[in-house]
């Protein structure tokens, strides 16, 4: 069964062709840029080598087109045919509380997901220019909504409602949401299969930690927390997301520097968290490297950054009454050998201890970097939202 799973944004998409029956990946890239001068393809051949190919892409549909091309190509073609598609998994950011798992996408779901367009304004109305796309080119392929806040529905109203008039709930569903839930189910499982524990009884903290990041509490393999909320910016300090701000502090902000919401949400996402302590970028890694060369600033923020992980370990071991093992995954979390130790550093009065040797020589690999006596095991799996939408998508279809 060949799956193609695309994870479409407003300016770009991103894809994978998937052999099921193997787990090959037969094809992989994306498009940048939709809409803007100078869009391309930029596509991994099986040698690992990159190409670009440079096309203009004004809409969504011409770049679902040029996928298909692509993919069918004499050069770089992984299918002789289209015919040889089965289906195509998406990626859905938003699903509010309507959705809970993956769903085969037809009409009904469909608005019920544009109902959710107001809780991710600019995630939502992407990613169902993708799935219009391929309905436009094949209209008869069977298509598979995977959304991003689904694996979260399972935490208690405790955990999940705002201290906010209960009116602003019924009305507008103001809640956390959570996101990254596709990623937190994959590693949460995966971790269970590569040590060889039961789901069942297991307390499982999952990190994700890139350029945007956020924590879960896993317990019995259902989530009973996250970090991020109504929307993607509370939380963990990201690379240019505050994470979790004062309101008052935001109201302050906002009289004092004259900003309407939409002043105030910009300076939230997109000037603040490394790039705003730092104001020297958003990557964790130009960061470390001005850290090394001894800006204090930059050092301030990797500070705040791996303090903030840290409280929120320590806070997810107090809500499942303990923790048996604690997971880093996602572009920082699976590279950056000194987030894994300073996150976990001052954690010894939990039972935490990392092996610093292995954990130094660990990026991007599936491994234990806790020593043999440790209480809690620490981990490392590198995330496959890809891989679990392909999945979702084949169980669905059969």
């Amino acid at each position: 069964m060949k799956i193609l799973v695309l994870n479409c944004g407003s300016s770009s998409i991103k894809y994978k062709l998937f052999e099921m029956e193997t787990k090959e990946v037969l094809a992989q890239g994306g498009i940048e840029k939709i809409g803007l001068p100078g869009s391309f393809l930029k596509l991994t051949l099986p040698d690992g080598e990159k190409k670009i190919l440079e096309k203009d892409i004004p809409e969504h549909t011409v770049g679902v087109e040029f996928i298909f091309q692509t993919l069918t190509s004499a050069e770089y073609g992984a299918l002789k045919s289209l015919d040889e598609l089965d289906a195509v998994g998406h990626r859905m950011v938003h699903g509010g509380e309507r959705f809970s798992e993956s769903v085969v996408l037809n009409k009904e779901v469909l608005d019920a997901f544009t109902a959710c367009n107001d809780l991710a304004p600019l995630h939502n109305p992407a990613n169902l220019k993708g799935v219009n796309a391929v309905s436009a080119l094949l209209p008869n392929i069977p298509q598979v909504g995977v959304f991003d806040t689904a694996f979260h529905q399972t935490m208690p109203a405790h955990a999940y409602m705002y201290a906010v008039p209960y009116e602003l709930y019924e009305k507008y569903g103001v809640r956390r949401y959570g996101f990254h839930g596709t990623s937190h189910r994959y590693v949460s499982q995966r971790v269970c299969e590569f040590l060889g524990i039961p789901v069942e009884g297991s307390r499982i903290i999952t990190c994700h930690v890139g350029n945007g990041g956020s924590i879960s509490a896993v317990k019995d393999g259902k989530c009973v927390d996250t970090t991020m909320g109504l929307t993607p910016l509370e939380g963990l300090m990201m690379g240019t997301r505050s994470g979790d701000i004062d309101g008052g502090a935001v109201t302050f902000i906002m009289e004092k520097e004259g900003l309407d919401a939409t002043g105030v949400s910009n300076l939230l996402n997109k000037k603040s968290g490394l790039a705003g302590i730092s104001c020297i970028s958003s990557d964790m890694r130009e960061v470390a490297s001005a850290a090394k060369a001894g800006n204090e600033r930059a050092q301030l923020a990797l500070d705040m950054y791996f303090y903030r992980i840290k409280k929120y370990i320590g806070a997810y071991a107090a809500a499942m009454g303990g923790v048996d093992v604690i997971l880093f995954t996602g572009g920082v979390g699976e590279n950056q050998a000194d987030c894994r130790e300073i996150s976990c550093s001052g954690l010894e009065y939990m039972g935490v201890k990392i092996d610093r040797a292995v954990n130094e020589t660990i990026h991007g690999d599936e491994a234990v970097i806790s020593t043999a006596d440790s209480k809690v095991k620490v981990v490392v799996i590198p995330t496959d939202e890809e891989m679990m939408i392909a999945s979702d998508t084949m169980a669905l279809l059969k």
